[in-house]
């Protein structure tokens, strides 16, 4: 019979780090049922036994406030895993333990996996595990989740605690409330019997709202909550505060003494590493540059990586191509036939796939980025700008997460305070340059800038930003007037991501890119290659095919920034479904052969206009899955339709300067 474990945690605790440890590439990623918030799984075959482990969304507490605590609570409630395995920081254990006494609370089988013991004794902290055990009445395993000697321990804990399930004792929070607790707890077994029913008396105290929701419709609960609100009253009377207040006090004093017990502080080391990089990382003058350093450095070390692989890559497609086309031919395949898997399926398709070593090196230094624990410093020093002209300083957060994919980027705006911010991040988020619009960066880049591709990239992804934070400048001072609030965040300590996380979370990234090419881009160039061919008897992919027709009508639209060909009008329009379709446009309206898209680009654009057009597409409407997700959040057409009118306008505006601009200085 398999057994279910859940993995819960504070977020920055290592818990993810465990996780991929745990099950390797045994993973599945999806969503919450009815929600947005990511849902890991995975398989552990130990000892003979099956293992389910679910990765609990990071949380610090389980009240329910936000949609990860929520969902915490319920899967623990309802689901009742075998056991779980709580990691906590053993750098910041008081604050960790917060979330201890509410799953003891609820009568969990519960393991504490104290990680980062190593840098709590840099910090001069050592914890007593044995006393810690003896006061929580629960195992305690000191590990650090990327070494698979603590591991073995932890696992060989995990066995022992399946085999013989036990429930701590009860938390004492001091007479008073102890007795209000049982007094409660004795009318829930009268009224409406619960399994939890410790927990349940507690929350009822806390007036928790889903608790309420779950029960009030059940049989003697009107007589239980006229117990319970005497309950409540009495003890706000006896303490003069709110029962929330007065609950959290109890459970942080029992921490208090807690960690006073377990915790015995050492003469601190000399400074340690992480606060020598974050005086620089967090400076006031040097943060910034800084970071514009690292993004830098990324973009430069992604394509002196992956040139050899995008060109190796490049050259197979055209050699496919030639090799298919010849193939067909031989077996007296129909012209048709033998333009759509050499022209459409091969051209188009690959052409997008050429780029995916660029994804993938990119995805892994982001990922390094966000592991060692630099992003947040990122967004901790960006706030600084931001907040200075009028922008809710948590925005940033969600920015950055628009360099991987919009969708996300614009979902976790739910983190933001008020719906005014919600609306105001939504609007700017698109700006900032997706993963999907790199293919057509590095195409052109590499055609018309080769000696300093990075440099090119590296101020298109920099003119997103900008024009994003004065975007949201301007929309702060007319549309959404009012006091924003500054960035309280935490800033995890500086941590050496492994090899295996940050290559797992590069493939979790990645793989919708490749996911993507065989789908959405595969049949959209299939629709485009029909377009192609009609008229019957038409030249294929001429101007007097029905696409050649569309893109000449659209054209003169883009006339004055520099692109005023049909198949770059086309390009840009199929571009809305998902930006990589642009290169898949051009891979299958050229038959590109082995000589590459770049040299028939080459004969298209000049440098000049080729800057104007990836400035174009980093500017213009975002993708349909970001219009969905822009209608979705916002609740409102009006905002969605701004979005598309702003983002279309502010495109061609740049573009032209860039273009006209360039003409006027004397460039090509």
């Amino acid at each position: 019979m398999k057994k279910k474990i859940a993995l819960a945690g504070n977020p920055n605790v290592g818990k993810s780090t465990l996780f991929n440890t745990l099950t390797g590439t045994r993973q599945h990623v999806g969503n919450w049922p009815g929600k947005t918030v990511e849902k890991k799984s995975g398989r552990i075959d130990y000892k003979g036994k099956k293992i389910d482990l679910v990765d609990l969304p990071g949380t610090y507490s389980l009240t329910a406030y936000s949609e990860e605590e929520i969902i915490a609570r319920n899967y623990i409630v309802e689901n009742e895993p075998d056991l779980v395995v709580q990691i906590l920081d053993a750098t910041n254990l008081e604050r960790n333990l917060y979330l201890t006494t509410q799953l003891i609370e609820l009568g969990c089988n519960v393991i504490l996996a104290v990680n980062f013991v190593k840098e709590a004794k840099k910090k001069g902290i050592i914890i007593d595990k044995k006393k810690l055990s003896e006061l929580l009445d629960v195992p305690v395993v000191m590990i650090e989740a990327n070494e698979m000697e603590n591991i073995v321990d932890l696992m060989h804990m995990v066995n022992k605690r399946l085999k013989n399930k036990k429930i701590p004792r009860k938390i004492s929070y001091g007479k008073e409330i102890d007795e209000h607790v049982c007094d409660v707890r004795e009318k829930i077994c009268e009224y409406i019997p619960a399994e939890n029913p410790d927990w349940t008396a507690i929350k009822l105290l806390e007036n928790d709202d889903e608790v309420i929701r779950q029960n009030k419709n059940r049989k003697g609960f009107m007589e239980l909550w006229d117990f319970v609100s005497k309950q409540r009253m009495h003890l706000e009377k006896v303490f003069g505060e709110d029962i929330i207040t007065i609950i959290a006090k109890a459970r942080y004093g029992f921490i208090e003494g807690l960690t006073n017990e377990v915790i015995s502080k050492q003469e601190k080391e000399a400074k340690t590493l992480s606060e020598k990089i974050d005086y620089l990382a967090t400076h006031k003058y040097f943060g910034i540059p800084l970071f514009l350093l690292f993004m830098f450095i990324t973009f430069y070390v992604s394509f002196f990586l992956a040139a050899p692989l995008t060109d190796g890559f490049e050259f197979i497609v055209g050699f496919l191509q030639e090799q298919a086309s010849f193939l067909l031919n031989s077996l007296n395949a129909s012209s048709w036939i033998v333009s759509l898997v050499s022209e459409a399926v091969i051209g188009g398709v690959g052409s997008v796939l050429v780029f995916v070593p660029n994804i993938f090196v990119l995805f892994f230094f982001i990922s390094f980025m966000e592991d060692s624990g630099y992003m947040a410093r990122a967004a901790y020093v960006m706030d600084r700008l931001m907040h200075k002209i009028g922008l809710h300083g948590k925005s940033f957060i969600p920015m950055i997460l628009g360099f991987g994919c919009n969708v996300p980027a614009i979902m976790a705006t739910r983190s933001l305070d008020s719906k005014k911010d919600r609306i105001l991040t939504i609007l700017i988020n698109p700006f900032m340059s997706c993963s999907a619009r790199l293919p057509v960066y590095v195409l052109f880049a590499g055609a018309f800038f080769p000696k300093s591709q990075a440099v090119v990239i590296f101020l298109i992804y920099l003119l997103g930003i900008a024009v994003a934070v004065i975007s949201g400048f301007v929309f702060h001072k007319i549309l959404f007037k009012g006091i924003s609030t500054p960035l309280v965040m935490e800033l995890p300590p500086y941590r050496m991501p492994t090899l295996t996380g940050l290559l797992i979370h590069m493939w979790e990234r990645g793989k919708s890119f490749i996911r993507k090419a065989g789908t959405i881009i595969f049949l959209i160039v299939v629709v485009i290659w029909f377009l192609a061919n009609i008229p019957y008897g038409v030249e294929y992919a001429s101007r007097q095919s029905l696409i050649g027709w569309i893109g000449d009508m659209i054209s003169p639209v883009f006339e004055p920034l520099g692109f005023g060909n049909w198949q770059s009008s086309v390009a840009l329009i199929f571009g809305v479904v998902a930006k990589e379709v642009v290169i898949g446009t051009f891979g299958t309206v050229f038959d590109v052969g082995e000589q590459g898209l770049s040299a028939v680009l080459q004969n298209m654009f000049t440098p000049l206009s080729a800057a104007a057009f990836m400035v174009f597409v980093l500017l213009y409407i975002p993708c349909i899955s970001t219009i969905a997700t822009i209608k979705k959040e916002t609740g409102s057409w009006r905002w969605t339709f701004f979005v598309l009118g702003y983002t279309t306008i502010v495109a061609w505006l740049f573009s032209f300067i860039v273009y006209q601009g360039g003409l006027l200085l004397g460039f090509v």
